[in-house]
């Protein structure tokens, strides 16, 4: 194992970060080659390349993943025992990707682990904030051999922050350009945007509110599936006006950022209060998900039509996370954003076609942080999170 002196001192390090996302659907896994850093002590270095080297995701088998949902609400048991459980399976998945780059474990620095999310609480009303992340670091380091920070989101809250949305440094390493200004909305199980200024000092962040969650416990409770594949069932569908109305009423989407949530608001106790609701309506199914699937894609252009339009030139959207994938949802989108006639200069893009392939964009943004809890260096935005200072995020198993 190398030195914790010898990775600080490195110019450039080789990082593997580690994401699994509030879907539960697996392990994305990227390695990423950085040169440089963000600031250091005594002055401003800017990040001089972040490389791409290889990425991939490992689902959970189904024992697993009903295991995780389970722990959402489950036993103290439960949760010690999946913590152990999971750090086995990020350490495999981290050993599995590194085997198939081609590449060693001692060609790794570090390991930039997230975790799974198992519950979050946002600060509110004077209240502190709390959350939990799982997949023991220890067991990563351990079986690996590597350095490995994880637990990102609690330092953040400690200073008094939401502990959400961390990736925007990573957003503005990535997409910044002189003079534009770029919207990066991330659909995952939760929807989540950074608006990407020229300068990092004016960058925003928050999350928008429901991603994939929702419509994907919606389905396991109507057919027993784990969600809509390609949109299948809400293009079957059709919208409920009178219930979509009602969801885009929702208080979380009319408060200010800096804000978060999670799927203790937008998850499976509110899909199947929806779906007992549709069945006592006799809705058909396939009307519920559509509904769904278009309370996301409003929900989303409700954030940027009340808190970026207003204040912001947008040249470009880009869309990341599960939700891109599913042509229902990307439809309702361009709707919104394209053809409303209130942003026509707006183009909605896909980070694909950017050259960064969705499926390893939150892997390869805790590589980025990762590297910068090594360099000594805070990764957090206040302005993104609402903490009260700029702090170094996570903790180091050596």
């Amino acid at each position: 194992m190398k030195r914790l002196i010898e990775v600080f001192d490195k110019p450039g390090r080789t990082v593997l970060g580690l994401m699994s996302g509030t879907s539960h659907d697996g392990i994305d896994a990227a390695i990423v080659k950085i040169s440089g850093r963000w600031s250091v002590v005594g002055g401003r270095q800017k990040i001089e390349a972040v490389k791409l080297l290889y990425h991939n995701t490992y689902p959970y088998n189904a024992e697993v993943k009903k295991r995780i949902g389970k722990a959402f609400n489950g036993t103290t048991e439960d949760i010690c025992r999946l913590n152990f459980e999971l750090g086995e399976a990020f350490a495999d998945a981290a050993l599995k990707c590194i085997k198939e780059a081609g590449l060693k474990p001692e060609d790794i620095e570090i390991i930039a682990s997230h975790g799974q999310t198992i519950y979050h609480i946002p600060p509110l009303e004077g209240e502190k904030g709390s959350t939990l992340q799982i997949g023991e670091a220890a067991v990563i380091a351990e079986r690996t051999g590597i350095l490995t920070v994880s637990d990102f989101r609690s330092r953040d809250m400690a200073a008094g922050g939401h502990g959400a949305p961390l990736v925007p440094l990573a957003d503005h390493i990535l997409f910044h350009k002189e003079g534009k200004v770029t919207v990066v909305q991330n659909i995952g199980g939760i929807a989540n945007l950074t608006v990407v200024t020229e300068r990092l000092e004016d960058v925003v962040a928050f999350d928008s509110g429901p991603g994939n969650s929702l419509i994907d416990e919606a389905v396991k409770e109507l057919t027993g599936g784990n969600f809509d594949k390609d949109g299948r069932m809400a293009s079957k569908g059709k919208v409920d006006a009178a219930l979509l109305e009602e969801l885009m009423n929702h208080p979380y989407l009319k408060a200010d950022p800096p804000k978060s949530t999670g799927r203790e608001l937008f998850g499976r106790e509110m899909a199947i209060l929806l779906v007992e609701a549709s069945r006592k309506k006799k809705r058909k199914p396939e009307d519920l998900i559509a509904t769904l699937t278009r309370f996301t894609a409003g929900s989303i252009y409700n954030a940027c039509e009340r808190f970026v339009f207003p204040k912001y030139k947008v040249d470009q959207i880009v869309l990341t996370g599960g939700g891109s994938k599913n042509p229902v949802m990307v439809g309702y989108l361009k709707e919104l954003f394209v053809e409303s006639g209130l942003k026509p200069a707006s183009t909605v893009v896909f980070i694909d076609d950017l050259g960064i392939p969705s499926s390893a964009k939150e892997a390869l943004s805790f590589a980025i942080l990762g590297n910068e809890t090594i360099s000594g260096n805070p990764s957090n935005l206040p302005k993104a999170t609402g903490a009260k200072k700029s702090v170094i995020l996570g903790k180091i198993s050596l």
